[in-house]
């Protein structure tokens, strides 16, 4: 139940800061999906928030793929927005990114992930993207290919994206806008794994296949707060976008001035 303190200085906790960005898109109606007997802890956390919020429980620790076909029932046949739990959003539009996804993905008609040109160090991050890019509709991508946490060579191999600098792929963003076609393509891959883990990934590079798919660059920032530091880079960058700014800054300077103090006076001993 990890908090941050958004661009207004008001403390939340990550899921609202996520539940906040689904409904500056739009979205009504949210469905969390969550271990059994989180159902009341959750629900607390996000009482103020102004959506109509279901809670589905996933009873098998078979991953991150499985507990998205946890809510096939709560989707029914429509498309939906998608969303990494442990990912913050931090975007120079006001609109926002899942916004700008849900209206590219409507003008298309199809499945649409966000993702962000990353350099290739970053690559065991995220599920990373190949394709080609459509033309006369700058940043957004056809998929051809989607790789789990690919290598930097498996990447060059497989995941060319022409026009993007050497050594950068197109990363997920941690948003998607999915189709129904999704649920299909997990229960097979679920029911043949037996009781295995399945890749996000995987299905969505059979999504590719089967239907069209596309990928559109995000210009905002994404920030995993499940990684080293993830949660201090993520307080900071809100705290920098927000209306606090120039205190932080100022405090930010007072520490970077003691810590080059004390690393001179260290160099002269």
């Amino acid at each position: 139940m990890q908090t941050l303190f958004d661009q207004q200085g008001t403390e939340r906790s990550v899921l609202s800061l996520v539940v906040r960005e689904a409904v500056r898109a739009g979205i009504e109606d949210i469905c969390i999906v969550v271990w059994p007997g989180d159902e009341e802890p959750y629900a607390k956390l996000l009482a103020d928030e102004a959506a109509r919020l279901t809670f589905v429980s996933q009873t098998e620790a078979r991953g991150y793929a499985h507990a998205i076909w946890c809510a096939r029932a709560f989707v029914q046949d429509e498309p939906f927005l998608h969303f990494v739990g442990d990912h913050i959003y931090v975007s120079p539009e006001s609109c926002g990114s899942a916004q700008q996804l849900v209206e590219t993905a409507v003008a298309e008609d199809c499945a649409i992930s966000g993702v962000q040109v990353t350099h290739e160090s970053l690559l065991p991050r995220y599920g990373t993207v190949g394709g080609l890019q459509i033309a006369g509709k700058p940043g957004l991508y056809r998929v051809d290919n989607v790789l789990e946490k690919p290598s930097p060579t498996q990447a060059e191999q497989y995941l060319i994206v022409p026009g993007l600098r050497r050594a950068h792929y197109l990363c997920f963003y941690g948003m998607h806008v999915l189709t129904p076609a999704i649920f299909d393509i997990l229960s097979t891959m679920l029911e043949g794994a037996q009781n295995e883990r399945v890749s996000l990934s995987n299905a969505l590079s059979r999504l590719a296949q089967r239907e069209q798919y596309l990928a559109l660059i995000q210009k905002g920032r994404r920030f995993d707060v499940g990684v080293k530091y993830g949660l201090f880079t993520a307080q900071l960058a809100l705290a920098l976008s927000g209306q606090d700014r120039d205190e932080v800054l100022t405090e930010l300077i007072d520490v970077l001035a003691v810590r080059g103090m004390f690393s001179e006076q260290g160099a002269g001993a």
